[in-house]
């Protein structure tokens, strides 16, 4: 794209377009923008127009923006998993020489608002050039701010600050290497010094500034610099750092106690930019005591007496939460070193609990608001182990770290306070309610989580009189919606302490749970949801269930009316937590037909909406989870049901297809794939209309859909096998099988649509196959024999030997080319035999070698004897594992990330797991079937074998065989 007038007409008639509030014009020009992107040059010509003084500010912010995004997606592009996506092209070699000659000084005159997207831009530069493609940078930038110092111009100095800063915190953010250690010691070479000038200059200026307005940049740049400072001393203690430690700790700690009255008292955006400052020592502090202790040390008396004065005065303010948390988290990693006994004297205990602790517990008018107006922000930030970002947890954090030491006076001194809170809200329950919260918040922060469970347990009360006298009344009180921080707070403590809390008593209250499900506030009837979910999955020490369909039976209806009402709620129409609730009951309810209609009518309309704009990952997985463990539960005890949820649900499935819903495909695959697997043959016509579309390639573009696009295709091939030999079905099937397993990304899945064809088939059908599938197979074994690949051709092998027995196996293998089955066998079957994991996998691989070395002419013959030999040593191998790490248990439903999202990835349904079918469920004992198999063959051969298995089989497993043999009175002769 060449820059000329024509250029910067069309760039600046696009960028004004994109600003329109009409969606056509707008998309119109995102559309013509996204076209020139592809030309060389563009980005180059987006930033030339972003320094045409001519142009309005509000395009050229527009372009500013653009130009980021731009250099984020083709400075140095990803390959996409994608293969719908193009590959984006990356920008020149000598575009990027002409970006980087020319933005720097553009970012430093630009104003504020562009500067700071160029400085963002400028970042993404350094973060793949810098310094090693870029060394021209930090030099130039150091002079900038030099020149910028001296004339006090904190503008300046500030956008080079800021964009230092963004491109130093990767030494925050990355694992320490020699590249990594390089770079940074580059870095404080050339600017360490210059980083303590400017520092120090501007503490000089603060010392004479009074006036708000020159007082604020000023202020402004020390938080740079200190953030700065955090990104240069993360990895380890800089040289040049502890000889200037006094210098840069002595204005540390100024910064802590000194009051600036013009700024603090004027406005709550002055007194903000203050505390960020504060915030921002308190986090260098904390570093310094976590990684530099011995050499800090000296300075940590001081700092503790400042951060404990600055939170007398915080902890009173709800607007200071940041600068509140960064100072008692450095308080908390002083009171769990070696310093711990700054905070031994009673009255110090006393203090912390009366002055930081208990004012930062209570409730605020912010916590309110945020509990009324945000509910996801609230649950987020007081759930369990997410909230360590608020007051009040890092306020119970500090308590644990004291108690690390002083536990017997940190337990006492808490639970007097648990007892004088309770005390105010019994004297006035409607005014001093918050008490009480403040109570009950103190008990489950505090609470100690049993490693590797979910039990927990407190020295601070008696869990379970505390529970009658305390949180039974809430959970029993008939108004709803009567003081909801209070019922959620007790909701939260019967979610906790589910463990401990007995079975009867659980029972009992659950009822009570339910009601608050119909609780307005969306905070309470989440947690009433997540309360009956998380209440489903406690397990007693053997690992049952504790709570079974019987025990929700009696109310099962009334819970299920009840969840679907709560999403209908204004605002949790997609509330994951009822969703999951939702799921959890239906995996362990008892569902009748009057309970499956009504939930299938209830799932699909939910389905319906969500389809029409799929914004919540994490609600639509539970949604399908639910359909899915529906389905399941429902038809396993009324298989008739199966054609009522295809009534029911297949209209939605093909919403999904039809509009082009990408989001939800590969759990439309996968829920079609369920309802076929619970149907009989012949399947109705409707789904052999689906199997036509899966055959087509362009099905399978999507790498994200091929995980359950196999799913679906082993169901077509189990179901109706016979269907593969109309037309050119079975060489499409095997067209998809050579393009998945081409790929290393794939290779697997390829691998399953092949072993399902090879289990449903008889092999006259597939013999004229053989020999492509095998070339194949071949090719790709030369060109990757990555171990799971080879355990894959392992099993495929060993599956192809059960169903059409190994002379099939030995000819079709050596059609190919002759007497490529032995020299399989000899570099990849016998070595990777022993590889094989899972229980099915494991007696599918060893008996098929058996059979092989029993059974087949090819390893009898007694020139084959050493491979025979090696054969059986890997099968003993493979049966002689431990037994533990055979068993595979039954999981939960995984959580599913918060930060799960729509993509590439494939996210499996658990409720529509495909069953593990099982090629030789006549077997139990695949040792006994060995050891059997050997003693026929040596009955028929007698002497022969002990000699072969003595001079090829280890020693550790000729003892295992003869174990073997033993157990089932058997032997080798």
């Amino acid at each position: 794209m060449e820059w000329n007038a024509e250029t910067l007409q069309f760039l600046s008639q696009c960028f004004l377009h994109t600003l329109s509030p009409y969606p056509e014009p707008r998309r119109r020009a995102e559309s013509s923008l996204s076209d020139a992107s592809d030309r060389p040059n563009y980005g180059l010509a987006v930033l030339r127009l972003v320094a045409e003084l001519t142009v309005d500010e509000p395009i050229r912010q527009s372009a500013a923006v653009n130009f980021k995004n731009h250099l984020r997606s083709r400075w140095s592009p990803t390959p996409s998993d994608d293969s719908n996506l193009p590959t984006l092209a990356p920008i020149s070699e000598p575009e990027k020489e002409q970006i980087k000659a020319l933005i720097v000084n553009l970012m430093l005159s630009s104003a504020p608002k562009i500067q700071a997207q160029l400085s963002e831009a400028l970042a993404v530069i350094g973060k793949h050039d810098f310094p090693k493609s870029w060394p021209a940078l930090l030099p130039e930038l150091i002079s900038n701010l030099e020149k910028a110092g001296e004339i006090s111009d904190y503008v300046t100095v500030n956008g080079i600050l800021g964009t230092i800063n963004s491109i130093f915190k990767k030494f925050r953010f990355q694992y320490k290497t020699n590249d990594l250690l390089l770079d940074l010691k580059y870095c404080l070479d050339h600017f360490a010094s210059s980083l303590l000038k400017i520092f120090l200059r501007t503490t000089a200026l603060m010392n004479n500034v009074t006036d708000a307005v020159t007082l604020k940049p000023l202020i402004e740049s020390q938080r740079l610099c200190c953030r700065i400072f955090y990104s240069l001393n993360f990895q380890e203690l800089p040289e040049f750092f502890e000889d200037h430690m006094r210098e840069w700790m002595t204005e540390f700690q100024k910064y802590l106690t000194v009051r600036y009255p013009t700024l603090e008292d004027s406005s709550a955006d002055g007194l903000a930019l203050v505390d960020s400052l504060r915030s921002a020592v308190c986090e260098n502090i904390s570093l310094y005591m976590e990684k530099n202790e011995e050499e800090f040390q000296g300075f940590l008396g001081g700092f503790v007496d400042a951060v404990w004065s600055l939170l007398v005065s915080v902890s009173t303010n709800s607007s200071r939460e940041k600068l509140a948390v960064t100072a008692i988290k450095f308080l908390t990693t002083v009171s769990t070193s070696v310093h711990h006994t700054l905070f031994a004297r009673d009255d110090v205990l006393q203090q912390i609990c009366q002055s930081i602790v208990l004012p930062n517990v209570m409730l605020t008018d912010d916590d309110e608001e945020l509990f009324e107006m945000n509910y996801v922000e609230f649950i987020r930030r007081d759930m369990e182990g997410s909230d360590l970002d608020t007051r009040r947890r890092i306020a119970c954090e500090l308590l644990k770290g004291i108690a690390t030491n002083y536990k017997a006076k940190v337990t006492e001194m808490v639970a007097s306070q648990i007892q004088n809170s309770l005390s105010l809200f019994a004297q006035n329950p409607s005014s001093n309610w918050k008490h009480k919260d403040c109570a009950i918040y103190l008990v489950v922060s505090l609470a100690t989580k049993k490693a590797g469970g979910s039990s927990v347990s407190t020295d601070l009360v008696n869990v379970e009189s505390f529970f009658r006298d305390v949180i039974v009344p809430e959970l029993q009180g008939q108004d709803v919606n009567a003081f909801p921080m209070l019922k959620a707070g007790a909701l939260k403590f019967f979610t906790m302490f589910r463990n401990p809390i007995s079975k009867s008593i659980a029972i009992a209250l659950l009822p009570d749970v339910v009601r608050f499900l119909g609780s307005d506030s969306n905070v309470v009837h989440s947690y009433a949801a997540s309360c009956i979910e998380k209440l489903l999955l406690v397990k007693e020490d053997l690992g049952k269930a504790r709570y079974t369909s019987s025990d929700i039976s009696p109310f099962l209806l009334l819970l299920m009316t009840n969840l679907f009402s709560a999403l209908g709620k204004p605002d949790s129409e997609e509330n994951p937590y009822i969703m999951k609730s939702i799921m959890r009951v239906l995996a362990i309810a008892d569902i009748s037909t009057e309970v499956a209609s009504p939930c299938i009518s209830g799932l699909t309309s939910v389905l319906n909406k969500v389809c029409a704009n799929p914004k919540n990952p994490i609600f639509n997985h539970y949604l399908f989870e639910a359909v899915a463990v529906l389905v399941k539960r429902s038809c396993e005890k009324n298989p008739s049901l199966v054609s009522a949820f295809e009534v029911s649900l297949f209209p939605s499935l093909q919403m999904i297809l039809a509009n082009d819903v990408t989001e939800f495909f590969p759990y439309a695959f996968q829920l079609l794939s369920q309802l076929i697997e619970l149907n009989r043959p012949p399947l109705p016509q409707l789904y052999m209309q689906i199997f036509e579309i899966l055959l087509m390639p362009d099905s399978w573009k999507r790498s994200g859909n091929v995980p359950a696009l196999v799913r679906l295709l082993q169901a077509f091939l189990q179901k109706s096998p016979n269907e593969l030999n109309q037309g050119d079905r079975l060489s499409q099937v095997l067209g998809i099988f050579n393009k998945l397993v081409s790929s290393t990304s794939t290779n697997e899945q390829g691998f399953y649509v092949l072993n399902t064809v090879i289990e449903n088939l008889g092999y006259d059908v597939i013999a004229p196959y053989m020999g492509h599938v095998w070339t194949l197979l071949f090719t790709r074994l030369q060109s990757s024999r990555r171990v799971k690949f080879v355990k894959s051709f392992v099993i495929f092998m060993s599956l192809f030997l059960i169903k059409h027995g190994s002379q099939n196996l030995v000819n079709s293998m050596n059609s190919v080319q002759s007497n490529i089955f032995v020299a399989i066998l000899e570099q990849f079957w016998i070595n990777n035999l022993k590889l094989i994991t899972g229980p099915i996998e494991i007696k599918l691989t060893s008996v098929a070698a058996a059979r092989l070395i029993c059974e087949s002419p090819a390893l009898l013959d007694p020139s084959a004897s050493r491979l025979w030999g090696k054969m059986l040593d890997s099968i003993i191998t493979l049966l002689s594992r431990p037994e533990q790490e055979r068993i595979q248990e039954e999981a939960d439903v995984p959580d599913i990330s918060d930060n799960v999202g729509y993509g590439a990835t494939f996210v499996h349904l658990h409720n529509a797991g495909k069953k593990e079918d099982d090629p030789l469920k006549d077997i139990k004992d695949p040792k006994q079937f060995l050891v059997a198999s050997l003693a026929n063959l040596s009955a028929s051969s007698p002497g022969r074998f002990p000699q072969v298995i003595g001079e090829n089989v280890e020693a550790a497993n000729q003892t295992a065989l003869l174990q073997f043999c033993t157990s089932y009175n058997l032997t080798i002769v």
